[in-house]
Formats: structure tokens, sequence, C-alpha cells
């Protein structure tokens, strides 16, 4: 995407209503936007999480899913998955399912700042190495599913509000059964 980014804000009904600036959408009273998040899967069926860089505006720091991402006005939502893989994780996708279409949170950070989306949330499989880059990533690991949802269950307040609202969905919706090598 060449230029500023922009965000599709939404009504409460979930349809379109606007657009506004990435970078001055979220703060303390932030509209409702539409969003993503995605697990990235390998040949063995880890998944990929990563530690958000201390730079973030939100939740600097935390272990969240793979990536994240805000589709652009008309773009679909699959193009905005593989178009932030690129851009955040250095890496290429293959196939992506939506698990979670109609997934929603609203949480508010330590230092203020609103997060309120509808956030679909999609499986995808890995089809290269990663290289995130710095700014977008801290850190990295492969974790099998179990082990995640162990690791949450145990110190919650590492991992970022959505991945903690959606892992128990993914869970019962077994968007990670069966998807090894």
């Amino acid at each position: 995407m060449s230029g500023p980014e922009l965000v599709v804000l939404l009504d409460e009904a979930g349809a379109p209503a606007g657009s506004a600036l990435k970078s001055v959408v979220h703060g303390a009273s932030t509209p409702l936007h539409l969003a993503f998040s995605c697990y990235l899967l390998d040949g063995a069926g880890r998944v990929l999480v990563t530690r958000r860089a201390l730079s973030k505006q939100t939740w600097p720091g935390v272990w969240t899913n793979s990536f994240c991402g805000h589709p652009g006005p008309g773009e679909e939502a699959e193009s905005a998955v593989r178009r932030r893989a690129r851009d955040e994780l250095g890496a290429s996708v293959g196939s992506i399912r939506v698990v979670l279409p109609r997934f929603r949170y609203r949480a508010v950070d330590a230092g203020g700042t609103e997060e309120n989306e509808i956030c679909p949330v999609f499986v995808a499989r890995l089809e290269s190495e990663v290289d995130p880059r710095p700014d977008e990533v801290a850190d990295w690991a492969w974790v099998p599913p179990a082990d995640l949802h162990e690791a949450v269950s145990r110190v919650p307040f590492v991992f970022s509000p959505w991945m903690r609202e959606q892992l128990p969905l993914l869970h019962a919706a077994a968007a990670f059964a069966g998807r090894g090598a």
C-alpha cells in the first residue's frame, strides 16, 4: 500500500461507515473499525506467536498471535492478510481460512489506548521463513497449540487481550486440529 494507511470505520451493525488514518484512529475513544488477526501454522502444526515491539502504540511488549492488521477500504480480507504477513513478518502464506468471521472485542491498555474492533480471525499455512521487522516484532516462537493454551491459562497478563479471548473460541472450533505435516 502506498501513502498513509487507512482503516475502515464501521457502524454498530458492522457495515462500512467511512475511513480514517490508522495513525490517528487509536486513542482514548477509538471508533469501531475493521481489523483481523492471523495465526500462522508450520508443517508440524505449531503456531507462530510474536512479542509486540516495545515501540508499538498499543500493548507494547505483549505476546500475541502471529500478526494482526487492518484491511484498507475496498481491500479483500485475504489480500490484507497476505500483505501484512509480507510487511510485518517478511513471510509468504499459503492457504488462508477464516475461522472466527465475526469476532469482536474492546479493550483498553495500561496507557489508556482503546482497541474497538470487529476482527475476523484467520488461520494460515506458512510457506516461507519469517524475517520480522523489529519495529513490529520484538521476538517470536513456534509453539504447539496445547502449550500455548497452557501458557495463556497460567500467565494471561503477558498475552494480548484479543488473543486471550480468541484462543478458547479457536479451540472450540478445532482451528488448529489436524494442521500438521
